[in-house]
């Protein structure tokens, strides 16, 4: 007994050490690139004429054009070649990511940032998916943790590199945040050429593996999708419609809209103190190492334990505190301690939630399932990142124009429970 566990062990090891370090590299750039216009905002805004409202729309058009294309995305993906699939995602990203760097107005903007939603739509559920190729379903918690943690590393690498880059106005000839765009950009690109040496499409092909190592992890995987399967049909119109898959997306919402939206705007709420580019790179960085290290610990506690729900409503209620929070309190160490409380919460219930919904949406049903939960809290995030400009232009505060993000994350929270109803396997039907 003791050595088929040293085994699994072994061979579990060399797979997270072999995919998830570059998964983690590729998306903590895919955040870069998504968010970095936080800081760009901070000058780019008044160079061409950008109201809190019109940021809001562009920052919120990315959301709406990923949630349109996810779901074919995920479904090429699962018919053709991840490697090639996700490699043509990554060089797609980067190269419009560089094309922010020549925005000159609203228009401009909005249209640059509804191309980069369409073309870095498919890689978090492509990502997602391809891990269930890889992880059996009592490694996903802590895979999925380690892939999210990439989200606050972003925040802790890039915001003190955007801050930097963003006071080298006029090297080059360039604005401080057309240096930005650019710079942060090429390792995209890059990472999308390796797609096509590193990755391999399913166990059976791992080559890096031993024989007796492939064998198993193609063996437990395909274990189980064949105990996930029924018999009874569903057509993909009853797949995305089914309520526990809209339960899901609605929890995804909760959690993903702070996520999504905090790095577009809090920027602007530490520059409200009166902080240097740089200073507010530094300051923005804290959070998002709290972050790392409770996304972590909360994964890993939740697969020890096998425990989702309340790993998942714990985080969330802890997001609603830290934005009410800011209501009250007004010095900068407070808003640096609330907003980590945010940041923290919304990172450390992804690989629970994650797990949770591979496990209760198993087997086939899992490629357009996972693409419509995301899409549909990315489609809440477009409108969110709109309200949340249009509050800020009538209110003139940061805090108040979080408080839509409140009430959808109270919400998530609660229909959690539900689901405690439901068995946490293999209980939707799937079509073959």
């Amino acid at each position: 007994m003791n050595n088929e566990n040293d085994f699994e062990v072994s061979t579990m090891r060399h797979v997270m050490w072999r995919l998830m370090p570059y998964f983690m590299l590729c998306y903590l750039i895919a955040v870069i690139d998504r968010v970095n216009i936080g800081f760009g905002a901070l000058t780019m805004n008044k160079d061409i004429g950008l109201t809190p409202t019109m940021f809001g729309i562009g920052g919120g058009v990315f959301f709406l054009t990923y949630c349109l294309l996810e779901v074919p995305s995920n479904l090429m993906l699962q018919r053709y070649s991840a490697r090639r699939w996700l490699s043509v995602i990554m060089i797609g990203w980067g190269l419009v990511s560089a094309s922010m760097a020549f925005v000159s107005g609203p228009a401009s903007f909005i249209v640059t940032r509804f191309f980069l939603g369409a073309a870095e739509a498919g890689f978090f559920p492509g990502v997602v998916l391809y891990m269930t190729y890889w992880f059996p379903s009592s490694y996903r918690a802590r895979a999925v943790g380690f892939l999210f943690a990439a989200v606050p590393c972003a925040g802790v690498i890039g915001s003190p590199i955007s801050g930097a880059l963003l006071s080298l106005e006029g090297v080059l000839g360039l604005h401080g945040w057309q240096l930005l765009y650019v710079i942060e950009s090429l390792p995209a690109i890059l990472l999308g050429i390796w797609a096509l040496v590193w990755l391999t499409g399913r166990p059976a092909e791992a080559k890096w593996l031993k024989p007796e190592q492939r064998e198993w992890l193609a063996n437990r995987i395909e274990e189980e999708v064949r105990t996930a399967r029924h018999a009874r049909h569903m057509t993909l119109w009853q797949i995305l419609t089914n309520p526990i898959v809209l339960t899901f997306a609605l929890i995804c919402a909760a959690s993903g809209m702070p996520s999504m939206m905090m790095p577009l705007w809090q920027p602007a709420v530490f520059k409200e103190f009166g902080l240097t580019h740089f200073e507010n790179g530094l300051v923005n960085a804290i959070p998002n190492a709290v972050a790392v290290v409770a996304m972590i610990f909360w994964g890993r506690r939740s697969d020890r334990t096998g425990e989702r729900v309340w790993h998942n409503f714990i985080p969330l209620m802890a997001i609603v505190v830290g934005l009410l929070g800011l209501l009250v309190l007004r010095d900068l160490w407070s808003a640096v301690v609330l907003i980590s409380i945010v940041i923290a919460g919304t990172y450390a219930c992804k690989g629970p939630f994650w797990a949770l919904a591979t496990e209760r949406l198993p087997g086939s049903v899992a490629a357009a399932s996972i693409a419509q939960i995301n899409g549909m809290a990315l489609l809440g995030a477009s409108a969110m990142s709109y309200a949340i400009g249009a509050i800020k232009d009538a209110t003139g505060s940061s805090a108040m124009s979080f408080i839509p993000m409140v009430v959808v994350t109270s919400i998530g929270a609660l229909a959690i429970f539900p689901l405690t109803r439901q068995k946490v396997d293999n209980t939707v039907p799937v079509t073959e």
